[in-house]
């Protein structure tokens, strides 16, 4: 491990960069000098932070591998309404890991300091706000609510507790993310007028049919607990337990579990506390399984100027059928370059800028004027402007990779424990967390009831 760390650690100073001075070696060195401090520091028992993880499905497994990563975590218990998963998660993680299908069990242990709460959506916020009341730091899931409506009653309970609260969009913790902020700030691209960001895929798993164990079943599932706090009351149904994402009851769709991840990225870049407009469109395509959610959704958002940030309007979309098979892009637009976060791993700064003359001939009138008129208008067009001003400046392109081997979820989790080590603040607190759930939950409103939702960024509440 301190092998493979090192290893890292070496790359990481030496190999982000492919083109461009505008990062200088020096801010990556002093990252690369921190980020070995950290790996490399011996962790005393007073250190060791034990852990539980509560929802033992897909996140839950991520999650709880990224979380061990991070030296002095040990995982001592696991809850999830399957059986079948506890059984898994002593298989992973040893026999001697407590299992539980009550969450309560977990948040009432003392031995515990720590809870990664990776449920269906709905039971985000109530677990979470309970954890907090009883001592324990709290890494959520994102969408950090199922509804609305909860966000501000969590931020309180953070604020009222001093627990360390955390959510878990990894993306806010990347380093490719840092980067690209330094160099937003530093006014790479001009101002920012527009974003692109959307999440294509085309495959089943994609669309979150999800494999069901041959036992499922009400004796082996806890179906009552698992809809306990849903308004409609449904019978049991394995596709709503184990294919969760694709009902309103449980999920957020497309928007609670993928726009939050564009959105958190696009604000942690600009700063930004939110949108003011939200309006969404969207249908079901081809997944139609009985999922009540769209497979298809686009939204248009649109940020008011702010101390932060000019005004600009951001367009998401998720397409779970897209011919262009799965490829994710986020690109933040200036009025002299782009920056292109596509798939992953790094980005691609395209640098334009207009020249100082505006131009005259092709696509323009000057065609249709006599002769004379057009020798007199380049006559004069010439003595106003040099021919360095109209010339549109050479600017090369900036490329940025992130290491090898590099993992944000680990870094978040490492910011995570961090924070409860350290007492410093949290990478992605709840109000942040909040502030990107809040618009995305906004674009199901507005898809569901066919109008404009006004939201205020600032007091995080619907207008």
């Amino acid at each position: 491990m301190a092998t493979d760390r090192r290893k890292f650690l070496k790359q990481f100073g030496t190999s982000v960069l492919l083109t461009s001075a505008s990062l200088t070696s020096l801010a990556a060195k002093e990252e690369h000098e921190k980020r070995i401090l950290q790996a490399e520091k011996r962790v005393s028992p007073n250190d060791k932070i034990r852990i539980a993880t509560i929802g033992m499905g897909i996140m839950g497994f991520n999650d709880t591998h990224a979380a061990l990563t991070v030296p002095g975590v040990e995982l001592v218990a696991a809850c999830d309404l399957y059986k079948g998963r506890l059984l898994r998660a002593k298989e992973v993680y040893g026999s001697n890991i407590f299992t539980t299908d009550n969450y309560h069990d977990i948040l009432n242990r003392k031995d515990i300091d720590a809870v990664i709460v990776a449920t269906s959506d709905n039971w985000h916020s109530p677990i979470s706000i309970e954890a907090m009341h009883k001592g324990k730091a709290v890494y959520s899931e994102k969408p950090m609510v199922h509804h609305i409506s909860e966000g501000l009653n969590e931020i309180k309970a953070q604020q009222e507790t001093k627990a360390v609260f955390q959510v878990g969009s990894q993306r806010v913790s990347g380093i490719a993310f840092k980067k690209a902020r330094e160099l937003y700030q530093a006014g790479t691209i001009g101002k920012i007028n527009a974003v692109e960001a959307s999440f294509s895929r085309q495959s089943a798993l994609g669309a979150w049919q999800y494999t069901i164990p041959l036992d499922a079943s009400p004796q082996t599932v806890g179906w009552e607990q698992y809809q306990a706090n849903s308004k409609v009351k449904h019978a049991y149904d394995s596709n709503r337990f184990f294919r969760w994402r694709n009902y309103r009851e449980y999920g957020t769709g497309v928007a609670g579990d993928l726009f939050v991840h564009l959105l958190s990225g696009i604000h942690f870049i600009t700063g930004s506390k939110g949108p003011d407009k939200i309006f969404s469109i969207g249908g079901l395509t081809y997944w139609k399984d009985g999922r009540n959610v769209p497979d298809v959704m686009s939204a248009v958002i649109s940020y008011p100027e702010s101390p932060e940030h000019p005004a600009f309007q951001a367009t998401l979309r998720v397409n779970f059928v897209s011919g262009e098979g799965d490829r994710a892009s986020t690109r933040i637009i200036g009025s002299e370059g782009v920056i292109d976060m596509s798939d992953g791993g790094g980005f691609t700064i395209h640098k334009s800028k207009m020249p100082v003359a505006p131009g005259y001939g092709g696509w323009d009138s000057f065609g249709t004027y006599p002769e004379a008129m057009q020798k007199a208008i380049v006559e004069e067009y010439n003595k106003k402007y040099s021919a360095a001003d109209q010339q549109a400046p050479k600017m090369d392109d900036v490329v940025y990779h992130e290491p090898e081997g590099y993992n944000d979820s680990n870094e978040h989790f490492a910011n995570f424990f961090d924070s409860m080590r350290t007492g410093k603040p949290v990478v992605e607190d709840a109000a942040f967390g909040f502030r990107a759930a809040a618009p995305c939950l906004a674009c199901n409103d507005s898809y569901f009831e066919n109008r404009i939702i006004k939201w205020d960024p600032v007091g995080m509440k619907l207008v």
